[in-house]
């Protein structure tokens, strides 16, 4: 899974403006650095495979998982 430029170039912009949220040249460079930055990491996260892995019954989200 990934996206070249131009489908972030496309799709974030319409996707602000759908909104309601108007971003400038600047804004939009964060936007493209920051994608830049975490992308790689939400693709492994999205192909990550679980299946294997048993859920934690009654999770007690104060503390790390056991």
């Amino acid at each position: 899974m990934t996206t070249d430029s131009t489908d972030r170039e496309d799709f974030v912009p319409a996707g602000l403006a759908a909104l309601g949220i108007g971003a400038d040249e600047a804004e939009m460079g964060l936007i493209g650095g920051l994608h830049h930055l975490f992308w790689p990491a939400i693709v492994d996260l999205l192909e990550l495979d679980t299946a294997g892995v048993e859920p934690e019954r009654c999770p007690d989200l104060s503390e790390a998982p056991r």
